[in-house]
């Protein structure tokens, strides 16, 4: 992926993330409620928000830098943290899939791996 790429990526996803919460705050508060898992789907739009976010620094970088080795490792390192930890907690949460939350962690590792791929990217493009 090239800059803008990541950067439209980006757009969607933050898009996604305040549409889903607001879904969540509207639409699914008494499935939420029900379920007793209202912090959880909570948990999972501000991770999907936060690194929404990142993945458009990253974007941001990768069209001032567009050189740097690292940055689509850490994009898409974020992208897989977003689906899988978010996303494995958005179920959980509507439909009460308890085995999912196995999975969330796989998503932390993920978000980890895109964060320590930006650290990367910085430290050995100079």
């Amino acid at each position: 992926m090239n800059g803008k790429q990541i950067i439209q990526l980006a757009a969607i996803l933050g898009a996604l993330a305040v549409a889903i919460g607001a879904f969540g705050a509207h639409g699914l508060e008494a499935t939420l409620l029900k379920n007793g898992r209202v912090d959880t789907f909570e948990t999972a739009v501000k991770y999907h928000f936060y690194h929404s976010l990142a993945i458009f620094l990253v974007g941001i970088l990768a069209v001032l830098k567009p050189d740097w080795r690292g940055l689509n490792f850490s994009a898409i390192n974020l992208l897989i943290g977003i689906i899988i930890f978010s996303g494995s907690l958005y179920i959980l949460s509507i439909f009460g899939i308890t085995w999912l939350g196995a999975i969330t962690p796989i998503g932390g590792v993920a978000f980890i791996l895109g964060w320590l791929g930006l650290f990367w990217a910085m430290k050995k493009n100079k």
